[in-house]
């Protein structure tokens, strides 16, 4: 953050916000050149204009900030393109993106790549394309990117390719191992490729991906659950 300079605009997308004190809000943001930030939005509860209409999630931003304190001061805010538009469960699952990133990023700790790929599928989601396919490449490349990659071709054990036509376990921070069995805990050898291609074409592939990638997520999650993915199971299998 030491790094921003003053009157800069930096791009930047709205994670979350929360009332502060009398009129303010403070504001977790995305940006590409700094990663997660936490900004004062100051007097935005009781000001007109139209910047607490900006501030808003799914929306391209540029902001600017200064302050020496932990806490910066936001003090400007433009936009950067048109909002995407989400509705229903898709925009459950934008929210859902949102609370991945919240959880799982370091403040301060920038991933332009993250950023691009965050923009994307708002991109995908907003155009109506595959929502179950679009959201498990994208918790395959959050994972990724901060350093939690999966390993999908070769067996944990014996660095052995793993094979279409068989079944596997898998174990977090390892990687696949033969299952004798086909059973809810196993995945089609077929299905780590095509994650790890990112292909999940097929109903097979995008459930199994699904399975892998939620058990993978809640180890590093812990024991508090997502909000938004609460919801969206109750209303559907995504």
């Amino acid at each position: 953050m030491s790094d921003a300079r003053r009157g800069q605009l930096y791009a930047a997308f709205v994670l979350h916000q929360r009332p502060y004190r009398d009129s303010s809000r403070i504001v977790d943001l995305l940006t590409a050149e700094f990663g997660r930030v936490s900004l004062v939005a100051r007097g935005i509860r009781s000001r007109r204009g139209n910047q607490g209409a900006l501030l808003q999630p799914f929306r391209p931003l540029l902001v600017a900030w200064s302050g020496r304190s932990e806490m910066k001061t936001l003090n400007s805010v433009e936009p950067s393109g048109e909002s995407f538009a989400l509705s229903g469960t898709v925009l459950l699952s934008g929210y859902y993106l949102n609370e991945l990133l919240l959880r799982l990023t370091r403040k301060h700790d920038p991933h332009p790549e993250l950023f691009a790929v965050y923009h994307a599928t708002l991109e995908l989601l907003h155009r109506g394309e595959n929502q179950s396919r679009a959201l498990r490449i994208f918790e395959k490349r959050l994972l990724e990117y901060l350093g939690y990659g999966l390993n999908l071709e070769l067996t944990a054990d014996d660095s052995q390719r793993v094979d279409a036509g068989r079944r596997y376990t898998y174990q977090v921070e390892r990687g696949p191992q033969l299952s004798v069995a086909e059973n809810a805990a196993s995945y089609a050898g077929r299905s780590l490729l095509s994650l790890a291609c990112e292909d999940l074409t097929d109903e097979r592939s995008l459930q199994d991906a699904r399975r892998l990638l939620r058990h993978t997520l809640d180890f590093y999650l812990g024991d508090k659950p997502l909000k938004s993915r609460q919801i969206l199971y109750s209303m559907r299998s995504w």
